[in-house]
């Protein structure tokens, strides 16, 4: 059985598109062929369920019974990878509590995969995240995510600020998620549907469906972009997947 391998997607600032960098890792999984499981910690509600119903579960991190039905199954269950979209606000809490239940301990000793996508925001609070987070980091492949989906402005201003805060983790790795134009992201809220389903013109049930062209060249363009950055670090290599000839729709 292949080792486990859990990523972590979260930022302790809300608003900075961490569930939209949760949904491109799943479409990229799965155009991959990479079994993949979801958590959605966003509890009762559950934005990343709402795209991906038949893989996520909606949890409360904060619970010791959700938190068993999250490790516990790790090497219970066929998909070698779990994705957990982490609430806003919650993502040093719950490195604290992966820490607490030996999580941490077991992925530097090298039992399972960990890999956190830390979405970065473009104010000087969320530049300090970066401390707060760097003491969970022993063991784990942590990324900064640069997510430019909402307009924003990372200190290209004052760039030594930005490297004041970058440079505090050693062999963290930097990543950016291009601005998507706004109407073809409002149009894929709208339909409720991966974005690999919204590019093939699929609906909910795979049924088909009447999206606009334009816009539907805008999201494979974008999301293109998003891959080539996962590609760039070895993602599939990373979670213990053998390399596979990608499905460009599904």
């Amino acid at each position: 059985m292949a080792k486990p391998a859990v990523v972590v997607v979260g930022a302790d600032k809300g608003g900075v598109g961490k569930t939209t960098v949760s949904r491109t890792l799943l479409d990229y999984f799965s155009a991959n062929n990479v079994p993949t499981r979801a958590f959605d910690t966003e509890s009762p509600r559950g934005t990343l369920r709402r795209f991906h119903p038949d893989i996520t579960e909606i949890v409360d991190m904060t619970t010791t019974a959700d938190q068993m039905k999250i490790f516990d199954t790790l090497n219970a269950v066929s998909p070698s990878v779990t994705v957990i979209d982490v609430r806003a606000g919650l993502l040093s809490p719950a490195l604290a509590s992966l820490r607490d239940i030996g999580f941490l301990d077991a992925a530097k000793a090298g039992q399972i995969t960990f890999a956190v996508f830390h979405i970065l925001g473009p104010s000087i609070a969320s530049l300090e995240e970066i401390a707060e987070t760097a003491g969970f980091m022993s063991g784990a492949k942590y990324f900064l995510v640069k997510n430019f989906i909402n307009d924003t402005q990372f200190f290209q201003w004052d760039q030594a600020t930005y490297n004041s805060y970058f440079h505090r983790i050693k062999d963290a790795t930097e990543l950016t998620i291009p601005k998507l134009n706004e109407m073809a992201y409002e149009q894929v809220e709208v339909s409720s549907v991966p974005f690999l389903k919204f590019v093939a013109n699929k609906g909910i049930n795979d049924e088909a469906a009447n999206y606009s062209f334009v816009l539907r060249g805008y999201v494979r363009h974008w999301l293109a972009n998003v891959w080539s950055e996962f590609d760039r670090i070895r993602l599939t290599d990373i979670v213990g997947s053998k390399s596979v000839t990608r499905n460009s729709e599904k």
